[in-house]
């Protein structure tokens, strides 16, 4: 008795909501019930493009000798200004001298030849005159003549050579700027022979920072265009730059494009080698639809949105994102401001599905 009760009850449940059902099916469609619209938001926006930069010093020099010697005395030590061609450290440099000494020699050994060649070719053309000697004869001399005054210029060649090099025992700045290492004392062997970094030199009144954006982003950099720098030794503090170069290539290995900027630096407290970060201000974008985040969901792999038609039907579109500012999007590609979307989706909504707009209770919250 009680199995048959229950079965009976079951069918009668069966067929109520068969009933119940019956409208939806008659239009090919099932009603999913009461939604709530999203709100959508139209206006312009100035975005901007946060990226880490690294600081480098606008001309940095490794100061090697140019000749071989000791260290004889150094003048300045890291942290100092110096000017354009001041003396940074003399070397003492024996065996130059000892060259210099023998340049010498030699020059004076060559003139002397070329005197004597000279006064022989005059004689032996008087005697050519007189038809004493052959005209053989009184070529080689002339030839003779023009050899030893060819070593006098190679002689003097030398000794010029030989003086320049001399003028490299004073190891001077190549431009204004801080030194910003030495690595050389007194007595320490440096030169060719011995390549030592003496000093370090860096030109800092202007500072270059690099930065790799993106390729995704990189059509949006131009030359010419305004950035602030911000660095964590500073909080609170930024600093202009402006872009003035870009590799005008991607690298292969980050997909990345190399962007060179430059700020002034006449306060002295950008440091080369420091960490930076780098905002990019980019165009303004007018008419910038943004929408809750609370209407987006993730379908078939990709970001979608509801939305309703006007024959209150849902269908789904592929939502492109241009930037996500947490609680709303601002949407690229996808909705237009008239769109009708759903806001908070129930995973049960299908394609096709007839929907109907939730009423508003008495302060506005949704019912629940």
């Amino acid at each position: 008795m009680t199995t048959c009760i229950v079965i009976c009850l079951a069918a009668a449940i069966v067929e109520s909501a068969g009933k119940l059902d019956h409208p939806a099916r008659s239009n090919g469609a099932r009603e999913s019930g009461a939604i709530e619209f999203a709100t959508l938001r139209v206006g312009s926006t100035e975005d901007a493009l946060t990226l880490p930069g690294e600081m480098k010093a606008f001309n940095e020099a490794q100061i090697r000798a140019r000749v071989n010697g000791y260290i004889k005395a150094w003048k300045y030590d890291i942290g100092a200004h110096v000017k354009a061609g001041e003396t940074l450290a003399s070397i003492d440099a024996p065996e130059l001298d000892q060259q210099y000494q023998e340049a010498k020699g030699q020059l004076e050994t060559a003139e002397a030849h070329a005197k004597l060649a000279r006064l022989t070719s005059n004689r032996w053309a008087a005697l050519r005159a007189s038809a004493v000697v052959s005209q053989q004869s009184a070529d080689e001399k002339g030839g003779d003549r023009e050899a030893k005054q060819a070593d006098v210029v190679s002689a003097e060649a030398n000794l010029r050579r030989i003086r320049a090099l001399m003028g490299f025992t004073e190891v001077a700045a190549p431009f204004a700027g801080v030194v910003t290492a030495r690595r050389v004392d007194v007595g320490v062997l440096v030169g060719p022979s011995n390549p030592v970094e003496m000093f370090e030199i860096a030109d800092i009144h202007q500072l270059r920072v690099y930065v790799r954006v993106p390729q995704s982003l990189a059509p949006q950099i131009r030359q010419g265009m305004k950035a602030t720098l911000s660095l964590p030794q500073y909080p609170g503090q930024s600093f202009d730059a402006k872009v003035v170069a870009t590799s005008d290539a991607i690298e292969a290995n980050s997909r990345t494009l190399l962007v060179q900027l430059l700020a002034n630096n006449d306060s002295g407290k950008l440091l080369p080698g420091s960490f930076a970060e780098v905002r990019f201000e980019r165009l303004k974008k007018p008419n910038i639809v943004r929408i809750p985040a609370t209407a987006l969901m993730f379908r078939d792999n990709q970001l979608q949105i509801a939305i309703v038609g006007p024959d209150q039907r849902v269908s789904f579109r592929r939502l492109i994102v241009d930037r996500d500012l947490g609680s709303e999007v601002e949407v690229a590609a996808g909705v237009r401001v008239s769109d009708r979307i759903v806001n908070f989706p129930s995973r049960f909504l299908q394609e096709g599905s007839i929907v109907k707009q939730a009423e508003r209770t008495a302060g506005g919250q949704r019912p629940s």
